[in-house]
């Protein structure tokens, strides 16, 4: 299990790097019901550590360089913005109900996630204001040659994957938190489906 700041909500490791940035807090973290991995979009760790210093960044707690560095990003007591709007838990695990299927029916991505954030975990997938966010540097890169297509990210390191197992492996220890509710990022929300394709917790 890890050692964690009471006050600071600062993991205490040596394999956890120090770079909190209150700039990316959100208020305060209540309970801990799941973890998000994601990629960053961005080819270094410097770039993304550089972009939480501007007012009003979103981020994630932690930052796991291609080298397997880990980064504490943000305490584990606050709320960041690393989620995005909720997509429906029942369609994936193929349980929801007439109601609900019937209000899929039209597309609104935001009264999708109006309706999930009524419901309480696990029934809907981890939020911004119950979730842990790692990130791995990662960049998404385009084909010219198919210039319409999704971009796909790159593949995940051996010493991201081997980090990231770690981190998780001791934050579900820490935080209580059951694998099932280890999730890549597009499982949960719109966003590029080859995210984080390549990570292994």
């Amino acid at each position: 299990m890890l050692n964690i700041d009471p006050t600071t909500g600062k993991v205490l490791h040596p394999r956890v790097i120090g770079a909190i940035s209150p700039n990316i807090h959100r208020g305060t973290m209540q309970h801990v019901n799941g973890i998000i991995v994601h990629q960053t979009d961005s080819y270094t760790a410097q770039s993304s550590l550089s972009s939480y210093q501007n007012s009003g960044a979103n981020g994630a707690h932690f930052l796991i360089d291609k080298e397997g560095v880990i980064y504490q990003t943000a305490s584990l007591y606050q709320t960041t913005w690393h989620v995005g709007k909720l997509k429906a838990r029942c369609v994936l695990e193929s349980r929801c109900t007439p109601v609900e299927l019937k209000a899929l029916e039209t597309f609104s991505p935001t009264a999708e996630n109006t309706r999930e954030m009524q419901k309480s975990s696990p029934a809907r997938f981890p939020a911004n204001a119950d979730s842990i966010g790692i990130e791995l540097v990662g960049k998404a890169i385009s084909n010219p040659a198919t210039p319409n297509a999704e971009a796909v990210y790159e593949t995940v390191t051996a010493k991201q994957n081997d980090s990231l197992q770690w981190l998780v492996g001791e934050l579900r220890s820490t935080l209580g938190v059951p694998q099932a509710e280890v999730f890549r990022h597009p499982t949960v929300s719109r966003k590029n489906s080859t995210e984080a394709a390549s990570a292994q917790w």
